[in-house]
């Protein structure tokens, strides 16, 4: 065994293993700190391939953003989890029939999924030698499917705006911001003198 296949199997068998305590552990901050462990590994495993530029990426937006945030999110709220656990065994029988469901679906995946040996032999859009990863990818994003990562982009921009509409509620006895309210004050709206002998104080009903 050489070196790149030592470190496939212990990037491939860290990443396995702390997959599954992401959710098999019962605190959700340890939760998150394997799902952080499992994209490092993940990105070990994209290095050993030579996609350094995804290897980063997921090092940056995963881990440095998206886990992160995750992290924050769950020690901010403060989530009473015991109480949500004492519904567990109501709803056991349907989530088991869940799992047993996906459980089918994945195995007649696995089980009818054959790689032809000719893509191996031959791939669709080879990499030349005078380019880096990050270029060859970006040549092909950018060109050949170019408009499938714009439609990704306006996906991801209706449901960034369907989530703020969505949450916007009007609530009674909170200020919201008024724009053109703002921008059409003045200084003699927004502010007022008065002329206070020394030693005196303000009447009453101006504090």
């Amino acid at each position: 065994m050489n070196a790149a296949a030592a470190f496939f199997y212990l990037f491939g068998g860290i990443t396995v293993a702390s997959a599954f305590m992401v959710v098999a552990s019962r605190n959700p901050v340890h939760s998150v700190l394997f799902l952080i462990l499992t994209f490092v590994n993940a990105a070990g495993l994209f290095l050993l391939l030579g996609a350094e530029f995804l290897a980063m990426l997921l090092i940056v937006v995963y881990v440095g953003a998206v886990a992160v945030l995750f992290l924050f999110v769950v020690m901010m709220l403060d989530v009473d989890f015991a109480e949500f656990r004492q519904g567990f065994l109501n709803y056991l029988p349907i989530g088991a029939l869940i799992g047993l469901i996906f459980a089918v679906e994945l195995l007649l995946v696995v089980g009818a999924w054959v790689i032809d040996p000719q893509i191996i032999k031959a791939p669709v859009a080879a990499i030349p030698a005078d380019i880096t990863n990050t270029e060859a990818l970006g040549r092909v994003l950018y060109t050949q499917y170019v408009y499938y990562f714009q439609a990704a982009g306006l996906v991801l921009l209706v449901a960034m705006i369907g989530a703020i509409v969505l949450t916007l509620r009007e609530r009674p006895g909170v200020k919201r911001q008024d724009i053109p309210t703002q921008n059409a004050r003045t200084k003699e709206a927004a502010m007022e003198v008065r002329k206070v002998a020394s030693g005196a104080a303000l009447p009453e009903e101006t504090v």
